[in-house]
């Protein structure tokens, strides 16, 4: 479905992402993991085409879309989610997902978006998405959001950033349920193991380099006895 040859991005002298060779298949939950600085979310952003490489290519379905810019990428179907997810003062929750979505929704439909992500839709439906809503709220809204489109690829850069642990714990179960909300490919930036946990494939960088892949036994078990951050890198 998405492939990536030969990815190569640097600035001011210095190499983030050093020659990345990766294929991600239809229909899979992968996330991309490594230590801070090494180039995950770099590479995240050179999907969507916020980014734009150095050399290499990519393909998306099979089509070239190196040169595309974010608007015709989303076009074909890959939607993004950033760390801190836009607030926009005036509209509410409902004109968002109105936005979002291809086709023309009803409220009622707004409301079914919304209960999946684990929200009461008669508390945020008429929401004004502004400082009022929590970190929490504002990630569910907007996982919302993208799952109105029915992208065929979705990418969410570190999704925990800013969130409190029970918001936290409440956006797991969300990501748990993704395969009922969210049909197609989801690509999550993190290294929180709680998402490893519920991936089809892991992906380590490091270095700009692509380290291990595979489910997160083989790529991340050979130091079990030691947490998370240490066998990433993370300080």
């Amino acid at each position: 479905m998405l492939e990536l040859k030969n990815i190569c991005f640097e600035r001011e002298n210095k190499k983030i992402l050093d020659n990345i060779n990766l294929t991600i298949d239809t229909d899979k939950f992968v996330v991309i993991t490594g230590p801070n600085g090494s180039g995950k979310s770099t590479l995240a952003k050179i999907i969507m085409g916020i980014e734009k490489p150095d050399s290499g290519e990519i393909l998306f379905e099979g089509k070239d879309i190196i040169k595309l810019p974010i608007n015709e990428r989303a076009k074909l179907g890959i939607a993004f989610a950033f760390q801190q997810p836009t607030r926009f003062k005036g509209i509410t929750v409902f004109d968002l997902l109105k936005l979002s979505s291809e086709k023309e929704i009803n409220k009622a439909k707004a409301c079914d978006i919304l209960s999946k992500v684990g929200l009461c839709a008669k508390d945020y439906v008429d929401r004004e998405i502004n400082s009022s809503l929590s970190g929490g709220e504002i990630k569910r809204i907007e996982i919302a959001s993208v799952a109105v489109r029915n992208s065929k690829l979705t990418i969410f850069d570190e999704p925990e950033a800013g969130i409190d642990l029970w918001s936290f714990q409440n956006l797991i179960k969300v990501f748990e349920d993704m395969r009922k909300i969210v049909k197609g490919t989801t690509l999550i930036i993190s290294h929180q193991e709680r998402i490893l946990n519920i991936a089809d494939q892991v992906i380590l960088i490091k270095h700009g380099k692509i380290d291990k892949m595979g489910n997160k036994e083989e790529v991340l078990g050979q130091v079990k006895e030691k947490p998370l951050c240490c066998k990433l890198g993370v300080k």
